[in-house]
């Protein structure tokens, strides 16, 4: 097998799709990991493929120049995943004429479009716990870059470092990082929804978190009964379920691949702030300084050591639990999602089944606090009429 990067090191990034000349690289995505196979038929060895691939030429990393910590007006906030940073950003790179380049479920796909309305953002806002395909989105930033348009870039590091690589002329091109776990395939999410009784291409909206919370509370349709942790949060949050390469991610450390870097303030000392969500924001750039000052956003110093102390991601890449090779065991001898992970943390699980049957007897209210958190999935379906908040 031929390949772009080391075998079983890909992280499905795209870049390699996109760039080459001859169609000849397909990603095949094996749950466990994934690979960019190239087919000698059509190669004509022009090379692009490993030059665009962050794996094997990683863009350079940048020693963050300010760390912040804040959040949004209110109704930026209440509609966020955390302080709504990511949100403010496109709004206030639409509104100075740039155009967004972001990850929306479409089609059971986490998939990256641009636009420029800005009412389409709330279709952007959310954390997304699963591999998202940026197949066409390269190539897309890069015509646009050539009109001469801003373009801002929201994505995971191996995304930004592809990105940087693919455009090489990166003068209009703004980027964002995200303080990432690691990704599970979109194939371990497709099935857990199933298992639960959900198609996914039929889901409107999925929603992993909210503020300090794996949940929204105000959307209609939780999969498990409040108060409860259903099995994909639960794999996600042990590490059981991303793809091989994230456990050895070059871009788990202080220095950053984006202009700006954001994620979850974990560490704050705005302590009685984490319920209603507190951004992490470092800035690398001259680029990321232009967009913090764009921004209407509430910024306050951060206590540097907490940050990191608290964000492992900023230190080292998530660790392999022992339990994934049984885990990956048994999918592949056919046992379902459910089971997998109950053979890798049975304890946990029979808590969970026990706190399930209380609550739907009644015999217990459920939901979670501050300290003890319930993390799990809520989601909107296409037939869902409520409207959102924006």
């Amino acid at each position: 097998m031929n390949t772009v990067c080391d075998v079983n090191m890909c992280a499905g990034c795209m870049a390699c799709v996109d760039i080459c000349p001859r169609k000849a690289i397909s990603v095949v995505d094996d749950i466990e990991y994934m690979n960019a196979v190239i087919d000698d038929t059509l190669c004509i060895n022009c090379n692009m493929c490993h030059k665009v691939c962050q794996k094997n030429h990683p863009a350079d990393l940048r020693k963050p120049q300010k760390w912040l910590q804040g959040w949004g007006e209110e109704n930026v906030r209440a509609t966020s995943s955390s302080g709504g940073f990511g949100q403010e950003i496109m709004r206030s790179m639409l509104r100075n004429g740039g155009v967004v380049a972001a990850c929306k479920l479409s089609g059971g796909e986490f998939k990256f479009e641009l636009f420029e309305d800005e009412k389409r953002i709330p279709e952007f806002i959310g954390s997304k716990y699963v591999k998202s395909n940026p197949i066409g989105i390269y190539q897309a930033v890069k015509d646009k870059l050539k009109s001469g348009k801003k373009v801002l870039f929201i994505g995971l590091p191996c995304q930004v470092s592809s990105m940087r690589n693919y455009v090489r002329d990166d003068r209009n091109l703004y980027t964002v990082d995200l303080i990432c776990h690691g990704s599970p395939s979109v194939k371990i999410l497709q099935q857990a929804m199933e298992e639960y009784g959900h198609n996914l291409t039929e889901v409107r909206a999925i929603y992993f978190r909210s503020a300090d919370k794996f949940a929204i509370e105000t959307q209609p349709i939780r999969i498990v009964p409040k108060g409860v942790q259903d099995r994909y949060t639960m794999a996600f949050l042990k590490g059981l379920c991303y793809t091989e390469s994230c456990y050895s991610c070059h871009y788990t450390q202080t220095e950053r691949v984006g202009d700006l870097t954001i994620g979850d303030s974990w560490g704050t000392e705005l302590s009685s702030e984490l319920s209603k969500g507190v951004s992490l924001a470092l800035c690398q750039t001259e680029k990321g300084k232009e967009m913090l000052d764009m921004m209407n956003f509430n910024f306050y110093n951060v206590d540097l050591e907490n940050a990191v102390q608290s964000n492992h991601q900023l230190r080292h890449p998530s660790e392999l639990p022992q339990e994934r090779k049984k885990f990956f065991e048994n999918l592949r001898k056919g046992k379902s999602f459910k089971q997998a992970v109950f053979f890798a943390y049975p304890k946990i699980c029979i808590r969970q089944n026990i706190k399930e049957l209380l609550i739907k007897t009644k015999l217990y209210s459920g939901g979670g606090t501050m300290s003890s958190p319930v993390y799990t999935i809520s989601i909107v379906p296409y037939s869902n009429n409520i409207s959102e908040k924006i």
